[in-house]
């Protein structure tokens, strides 16, 4: 048995003057080039979002369970390699016999949970799970990037769990928060609620091919048709466009040295190449950080709702006039409600950190190249002095 711990950063995921008047114009503060720290934009919407943010630090801090995962270990047997992760919950409820429990659990059980709480809700939406082997932009496993992708999925997932006001409050989540051994519990066989679910989606199933279902599944399964494509489509671009950012990144660090070793050879121009020089690796690392914020933060919201959408479309089970699941269409139309709310909310989260990200990221490049050429600006009396003295 060995562990590792993983990074919390990574850049890997599942995964183009006039001098006086333009300089006057556009340079913010020339110093930032030095390293120094960056104001806010002035053309950041943060502020517009203020009230929101209160609102949601209000929800949060009624909220009585708290679950995180973290400290991920590989673990090698004679028969398999497999991580291990640990989840930490905190709660105030009275269902549970302490506030605070600390477990440890595999992707396998994590599945266990996600299948249990489908098995009982089958009629409410069951955030999705990162695939089980391949995610996009990775190729080996148990490499640190694949880790902590993993790592983040999971972590949401166990996140849209615990705010959810019917699943948060199923058994089946207590086990897994707090069992130390989850094998007793997943040797038992179906209870009265898992053969009720199943009993919904047979008589589900038996008129899927009714073609009087109620209007408003149909506008379910037209909108989650189209958002797939749609979310699809956005998830395919932004891999792209990340894959051509790192090829622009592995540009620039070739790029660097090529001015650096010039100047050793060009000594009246010595001073402006090591500035180009100079400027070239500062707006390198302003990439990578941007590619690592789209890699963290966009890429993981956008991949999660893909996946949503996939299981969104299984869930066709509630089209039915039929008395015997009138209560699961009413509780899947307040659900879809919900859930609608908690996609928008998320992408819309996602959205605003990249463009704000964006706009920091082009104007440092902006402060960098401004305070280069502000660096080989000539004074008037300067050059005057230089000229009387040749």
């Amino acid at each position: 048995m060995s562990g590792q711990t993983v990074p919390a950063d990574f850049s890997g995921h599942m995964l183009d003057l006039d001098e006086d008047d333009d300089l006057e114009v556009f340079s913010k503060n020339p110093s930032l080039a030095g390293g120094g720290p960056m104001p806010n934009s002035p053309s950041s919407m943060v502020n517009q979002y203020r009230l929101e943010e209160e609102e949601e630090q209000q929800e949060a801090n009624a909220r009585d369970l708290f679950i995180t995962v973290d400290d991920p270990e590989s673990h090698v047997t004679a028969v398999e390699t497999f991580v291990m992760y640990r989840v930490a919950t905190k709660t105030t409820r009275s269902q549970f016999d302490s506030s605070e429990y600390e477990v440890h659990r595999r992707y396998q059980d994590f599945l266990w949970l996600r299948s249990k709480l489908e098995e009982n809700h089958p009629t409410l939406i069951v955030h999705p799970l990162p695939e089980k082997f391949v995610m996009k932009g990775m190729v080996e496993r148990f490499n640190n990037d694949f880790i902590e992708t993993r790592r983040r999925a999971l972590q949401r997932f166990l996140s849209k769990v615990s705010l959810h006001p019917v699943l948060s409050h199923s058994h089946h989540l207590e086990v897994f928060l707090t069992a130390q051994d989850l094998l007793p519990y997943k040797k038992q066989g179906p209870g009265f609620l898992s053969r009720l679910g199943e009993t919904v989606r047979a008589v589900a199933s038996s008129v899927r091919g009714l073609k009087s279902r109620p209007e408003e599944f149909s506008l379910m399964k037209e909108y989650v048709e189209d958002f797939s494509i749609k979310i699809s489509s956005v998830d395919k671009v932004t891999q792209r466009i990340i894959k051509e950012q790192r090829e622009y990144l592995d540009e620039l660090k070739q790029y660097n040295p090529t001015y650096a070793q010039w100047a050793e050879s060009e000594g009246e121009l010595a001073e402006p190449l090591n500035g180009v020089a100079s400027c070239v690796e500062r707006c390198s690392k302003e990439t990578d950080e941007q590619i690592q914020h789209l890699s963290s933060v966009l890429v993981p919201a956008l991949h999660d709702y893909v996946l949503c959408a996939e299981t969104l479309k299984l869930q066709d089970e509630v089209d039915s006039l039929a008395d015997r699941v009138e209560l699961a269409n009413n509780a899947l139309k307040g659900d879809w409600t919900r859930w609608q709310d908690g996609m928008r909310a998320d992408l819309k989260s996602a959205f605003l950190s990249t463009a704000e990200k964006n706009v920091e990221y082009y104007e440092q490049c902006l402060a960098v190249w401004e305070s280069f050429l502000l660096s080989q600006r000539v004074e008037p009396g300067e050059q005057r002095d230089g000229e009387d003295a040749s």
